[in-house]
């Protein structure tokens, strides 16, 4: 393999993880899916677009190549109720518009990460933005399904405690 070979995968390695993250498909009557059918999920109090860029804003804030969407969709499934949607509507739509502003059609079509990111560091000081913010740290990484991910293991008490797995374990001392 010859250095430009390498050079030209990595290039389209960087272009297919840039198109995978914003290839959440909103399908319209409450349904959005990932394009490779991995995961779906459906709204009712919000549109399929609302959920696709609260799906964008997670993946923006807490950005990890290991952890695939549907996790992130748990963490922001939340936000499809009565009591949130006008908040999310006019988050969203402050974000489109800050998007637009930015020359992109909506924040969800803006390709690259650190367009979406420079818009979030706009919203930042916002309600919304520490709203979801808030909301991601415990409905993302409280999923037991992710820790493995991040090599936790759990809480360790129903185990027996720290104490009797690996608590002396120091093998360099």
């Amino acid at each position: 393999m010859t250095t430009s070979t390498t050079a030209i995968l990595t290039r389209r390695q960087l272009l297919a993880r840039a198109g995978s993250a914003t290839a959440i498909v909103a399908m319209g009557s409450g349904f959005i899916a990932a394009p490779d059918a991995s995961w779906a999920m459906t709204v009712t109090n919000v549109t399929e677009h609302e959920m696709a860029t609260l799906l964008q804003m997670a993946r923006d804030i807490y950005p990890h190549d290991k952890i695939g969407d549907e996790y992130y969709a748990v963490a922001v499934k939340g936000y499809d109720s009565e009591g949130s949607a006008t908040m999310v509507a006019e988050g969203v739509a402050m974000l489109d518009a800050r998007a637009q502003a930015a020359g992109h059609t909506d924040y969800v079509s803006a390709k690259w990460e650190e367009n979406r990111v420079a818009i979030l560091r706009e919203i930042e000081g916002e309600a919304f933005f520490q709203t979801v913010r808030g909301g991601l740290v415990t409905g993302l990484y409280n999923q037991k399904a992710v820790w493995p991910i991040f090599g936790y293991e759990g809480e360790s008490y129903s185990k027996g405690g720290y104490i009797d797995r690996g608590f002396n374990d120091i093998n360099w001392l």
